[in-house]
This record gives structure tokens, C-alpha cells and sequence, in this order.
């Protein structure tokens, strides 16, 4: 039953895809000239993303905490990561920010010219010249007043356990000094782990936005992604 339904939902995505961007295009043309950050682009592909989950019967999304991310002003979103589908849930925030992801999804067709027309970062992992740029492009981004959102263990979970934060993110909060922003991400990894593309199970899915993290309160970055680690962990153990 669920390997069907996964065929048949794939398909629907891919064939809905152009006609989503087609939008998404036309708004960037119609406001690029004064919308430097490109937020309307940004809040459509929310809209479009959302449509995805609200659309399947077997998924469901509850949000917490939304209030505690800016509509402007610079911030380091972090978030752990098990799933494909934590970044279709989390386009539910609908809140201006830029993803850093992998540099291979930017050449997708379709799902990549949306990401660049939203100036998303994109990163290869392992190479330093890739860290530099990626670093760079980040804090053009939190000096025009774009938050960031990062997902600080590097790549998907294999069990759903949280794995080690890496510095990067927490450097460059420190460096702008703005608020880091721990985000909980519950019940992504059920319905589909890391490999595969097939669906396991319904998703009943909870984000929680926890409070801000000042880098002015830790002496070194390592201290904040410490406590930015410490505060998703300790949401991911509460019960519902």
C-alpha cells in the first residue's frame, strides 16, 4: 500500500513541479528589482512546498514556537535532520530564510533553478574551497538582514539519532552577532529514513521553534553549538 502510494506521490510531485515553478518565476521577475532578498520568491516557495504536505492524507504537521523566528534581521537557524522531508515541513515556518544545501540539488532541473533564484547557499561537502564560499555567501546574507537556516550535523541521520553539530554555523553567529536558533524536528525519519525513497510509515510531524541563543553568552562558537545541541536534544526526549 505505501509503496504505491509513494509511486503514485512522486509522480504528482514531479509532474506539478513545472507548473509551481512557472509561478515562482514570474514572481521573482515581477519583484526582484526591489525585493533584494527576495522574500515574495521565498513565501511562494513556502506555499508551494506546504502544498505537498497538506495534500497527502498521511501526513500531518504541528508547529510550535513560529513566533521566535524574525520576519527580518539577521539569525542562525539550526536544525537537526533525519529526513528528505524535514525541508519540505519546514518550508511550513513561513519565514524568510535561506537553506544552505548541498551543492548537487542546484543542478536539479527545476527543483534547482528555484533554488537559485532564491540566492539558497549551496555547499560541497569535504572540499574547503566549497566551506569558504559557503561561509561568504552566508554572511552577505545575515548583513542584508537574511536569517540562515543550517543543518549543523552536515548530512540526514541514518537511525534518526542526533549526531555531532559542526562548527560552521555557530562561527558565523558569532562572527555577526546574532541570535542562533535551535528548531526540534520530530517524526520526519518514520516516514521515510535516509535511503530509499519509499514511504514507511504516516507522518505525524512536530516542530519546535526553541528559544534564542545570544553568542555573546558563550566565550567561544563551541559553547554555542554545544547549547544549541543540548536544547534540540533535550526537545526531541519531551513527550508530546
Amino acid at each position: 500500500m505505501l509503496r504505491a502510494f509513494s509511486y503514485v506521490y512522486w509522480v504528482f510531485l514531479a509532474l506539478t513541479f513545472p507548473v509551481f515553478f512557472a509561478v515562482a518565476l514570474a514572481i521573482f521577475v515581477l519583484t526582484v528589482a526591489f525585493d533584494r532578498r527576495r522574500v515574495a520568491v521565498h513565501l511562494f516557495s513556502c506555499f508551494w512546498a506546504s502544498c505537498y504536505v497538506w495534500l497527502c492524507p498521511l501526513w500531518r504537521v504541528r508547529i510550535s514556537g513560529r513566533g521566535r523566528l524574525p520576519w527580518r534581521g539577521a539569525a542562525v537557524i539550526v536544525a537537526n535532520h533525519a529526513s528528505l522531508l524535514d525541508i519540505l515541513v519546514l518550508y511550513g515556518l513561513f519565514r524568510p530564510f535561506k537553506w544552505v544545501s548541498k551543492a548537487e540539488l542546484f543542478r536539479v532541473p527545476v527543483l534547482g533553478w528555484n533554488m537559485r533564484i532564491n540566492d539558497y547557499v549551496p555547499l560541497r561537502r569535504g572540499e574547503r574551497e566549497s566551506v569558504i564560499q559557503m561561509m561568504a555567501h552566508c554572511r552577505r546574507h545575515l548583513a542584508a538582514g537574511s536569517p540562515i537556516l543550517i543543518f549543523p550535523e552536515g548530512t540526514r541521520s541514518k537511525d534518526g539519532s542526533l549526531q555531532p553539530f559542526k562548527e560552521g554555523a555557530f562561527r558565523l553567529a558569532a562572527e555577526a552577532g546574532c541570535p542562533v536558533i535551535p528548531v526540534a524536528l520530530r517524526g520526519t525519519g518514520e516516514a521515510l529514513p535516509k535511503h530509499g525513497l519509499v514511504l514507511r510509515n504516516r507522518m505525524r510531524a512536530r516542530i519546535e521553534v526553541l528559544p534564542a541563543l545570544d553568542p555573546a553568552s558563550f566565550e567561544e562558537p563551541q559553547g554555542l553549538r554545544d547549547a544549541a545541541r543540548a536544547a534540540i536534544a533535550a526537545a526531541l526526549t519531551r513527550p508530546d
